[in-house]
């Protein structure tokens, strides 16, 4: 029996106003994108735009294999505890929905989960797309939805993956020299927006087995995310345009646990970190532990979010539905209000990166920064499209860690490491 994530939203611009839902059906073990619906329904009320939704997704699963188990996640509290049976149906429309909703799988076979709508923007995206298009008087069509981004990704790591089937033998050495957590090597890019993938495709191969590696000592990044600040929990955009808060008791916790941490593997020979306070405290943290002093590095402060800066993901989705829009199809789209497009961050990142790898080749260095510079850092050493930036999970006060070789080869040893703070 197999089993599914069912993923769906609705909403009407008006309430009752021009309406449509989205679904996604996933692979939970994977994430992986199985089918997508979407539709524009004409005038509705948010309430039956999520119902047709959750119908459409429910639908799709069945398709996929009639006998799974399906969780479905949604945004909408009353679609999620009305159709748990904890909460009564009164309104006339939607006992209809919620019983055909009931007919598509056994009640035995689903069951259901509020989540955040920061949590559900895939199925959001969608039935954005599908207003979008009815607004136009056209069909949602699953070419322009968020399959390609899925499709794409899932093409280049194949591509990634034959490499480095190529390249394997090659590799071995150098895991031997370097040590253990050596998981993949990319030429650098040196711009923040890649070529379509057709284009690198055609690319001949740049790293290891291009018979040019230099197995000399690397320049070794350790990136550690600073620790937690009073915008964490609340997730808000907190970037390097607004109050630039400091460490609260549970992120002075967190530095104080990683510096334990650092100063017990005794590699890191000097540290750099962002202008930010919060990253200051956690830099300054570590260095009393270990004795070094702490340089200040402009290149690794945050993206500036604009007027978005201290809104919740939600706030700004309400405030600015068209510009996060935009921000999340595109990485050349700055925040609203004069911020930084991951494009400009992209560039800027990447400039830092060749400065201090050549300050400190042969070196281990521990930069104290940011969500967006380290997952532009670990972007751009896999040679991953920008769309990956909403594809990787970085907690606070975590340790990624990248080497960069004279070559320009550039490996991934170690991504989100969160194990000192439990």
């Amino acid at each position: 029996m197999g089993e599914f994530v069912v993923e769906a939203d609705g909403g009407s611009r008006g309430n009752p106003g021009p309406a449509g839902y989205g679904a996604v059906v996933l692979d939970p073990a994977t994430g992986e994108t199985l089918a997508e619906a979407a539709e524009y329904i004409g005038v509705a009320t948010n309430n039956v735009a999520e119902y047709k939704g959750l119908i459409a997704g429910l639908k799709a699963a069945r398709a996929l294999d009639p006998d799974a188990t399906v969780r479905v996640r949604m945004d909408s509290k009353l679609v999620v505890e009305q159709m748990s049976g904890r909460w009564k149906i009164k309104h006339p429309d939607m006992k209809p929905l919620a019983a055909e909703a009931a007919r598509v799988l056994p009640p035995s076979q689903v069951t259901y989960e509020w989540i955040p709508r920061e949590r559900n923007k895939h199925a959001d995206r969608l039935a954005n797309e599908a207003m979008d298009a009815g607004k136009k008087g056209k069909q949602w069509e699953p070419s322009r939805s968020t399959a390609s981004l899925d499709a794409r990704d899932a093409e280049a790591a194949r591509v990634v993956g034959n490499a480095t089937a190529g390249a394997a033998k090659a590799r071995e050495a150098l895991t031997r020299a370097a040590g253990p957590g050596v998981t993949a090597s990319a030429r650098v890019a040196d711009a923040a927006d890649l070529p379509p993938l057709d284009e690198e495709s055609r690319t001949p191969s740049l790293g290891w087995g291009g018979g040019s590696a230099d197995m000399g000592p690397p320049a070794t990044f350790v990136l550690l995310r600073h620790g937690e600040t009073p915008l964490t929990p609340e997730k808000r955009f907190s970037g390097s345009g607004g109050s630039d808060p400091a460490l609260t008791a549970v992120g002075r916790r967190q530095a104080e646990a990683a510096a334990t941490t650092l100063a017990a593997r005794g590699t890191i020979q000097d540290i750099v970190s962002s202008p930010l306070r919060r990253c200051r405290e956690t830099a300054e943290t570590v260095a009393a532990r270990l004795g070094l002093d702490v340089r200040i590095d402009e290149g690794l402060r945050e993206t500036d979010f604009g007027a978005w800066e201290g809104l919740t993901f939600a706030e700004v989705q309400e405030r600015y539905p068209d510009d996060l829009k935009a921000w999340l199809t595109s990485a050349k789209v700055a925040p609203t209000g004069g911020g930084e497009s991951f494009a400009a961050v992209g560039r800027r990142v990447a400039a830092t990166r060749d400065r201090l790898a050549a300050r400190h080749q042969g070196r281990t260095v521990l930069l104290v920064t940011h969500v967006t510079p380290i997952k532009t850092l670990v972007r751009l050493a896999l040679g991953a499209p920008p769309e990956s930036l909403f594809r990787m999970e970085l907690s606070t006060a975590s340790i990624s860690a990248v080497a960069y070789y004279a070559d320009g080869n550039a490996s991934l040893r170690l991504l989100n490491d969160t194990s000192h703070l439990r």
